[in-house]
């Protein structure tokens, strides 16, 4: 639970949903005028930090400069657009609890309802001048506050396009070497001997003959085969980058002017 013993941790902090998704910075705090409690928050929220939204911080959590509340950005997207000029009417506040579905804390009413962050009775006091900037003023205090705006970036997640997997078949010519054999004929002589005298005088003395020797070879035959070479598929991967944004940003300057014209 926040309380208001974590006011001067909050001014800093950046918001959160409960799926860890950011949704904005702090812009104000308003408080329970009963208990002094934070009982709002108003996000700043859009690329440029230009709107800001009031999200409940009931059942909201503070971890270091990290605001975690009970509602996702989508949510909080949606909620009515109400102008944080430093305090909340009867009519405002029961429209943002019958949106959050929240019961109110108490029975305030009136525009005073609740204050911006550090206001309390009898204290410094926080509003808007009449050209929207943030001032603050006390009874004993003569300082004045120089605000500026600064540029909060955000990112949104957009479709950059798409990928498939696609098969095809496509025809090739491939060569291989096939060793192969063949069968040459080949005329052997031998002289006659006593080993093969009885085969050489065998027959006839003269006579005509034919002998007929068949001759083999090989052939290269080609007959293809289907067989499985890899596995492909689509991933995804998240590749970080970093690309400059700009916007316009206003602030204050304060001028002297005393006595003989200085400055």
């Amino acid at each position: 639970m926040i309380t208001q013993n974590d006011l001067t941790r909050l001014g800093d902090a950046d918001v959160y949903g409960p799926d860890g998704d950011k949704i904005g910075s702090v812009g104000q705090i308003y408080l329970d005028t009963d208990t002094g409690d934070p009982e709002w928050v108003a996000v700043r929220t859009g690329l440029f930090g230009t709107k800001e939204t009031f999200i409940p911080l009931q059942r909201a959590t503070l971890s270091d400069d990290r605001i975690t509340v009970a509602y996702d950005k989508a949510t909080v997207k949606d909620a009515p657009r109400i102008e944080p000029d430093g305090a909340l009417s009867y009519s405002e506040e029961n429209e943002l609890y019958t949106y959050y579905g929240v019961q109110s804390t108490g029975t305030q009413s009136g525009s005073d309802s609740y204050r911006g962050a550090g206001t309390t009775e009898g204290a410094d006091r926080t509003g808007r001048d009449d050209a929207g900037h943030q001032s603050r003023s006390t009874a004993d205090d003569d300082a004045m506050t120089r605000s500026e705006e600064r540029l909060v970036a955000d990112t949104r997640t957009e479709q950059a396009g798409k990928a498939r997997l696609r098969k095809y078949v496509v025809t090739e010519q491939q060569q291989v070497r096939v060793p192969v054999a063949r069968e040459e004929v080949r005329l052997e002589r031998e002289p006659i001997t006593d080993v093969n005298r009885g085969d050489a005088y065998a027959g006839a003395d003269i006579t005509e003959s034919e002998h007929e020797v068949t001759l083999r070879a090989e052939r290269p035959v080609v007959q293809t085969e289907t067989v499985p070479v890899e596995r492909v598929r689509l991933g995804k991967e998240t590749v970080r980058d970093e690309e400059t944004v700009s916007g316009e940003v206003r602030k204050e300057q304060i001028e002297f002017d005393g006595p003989d014209d200085r400055r």
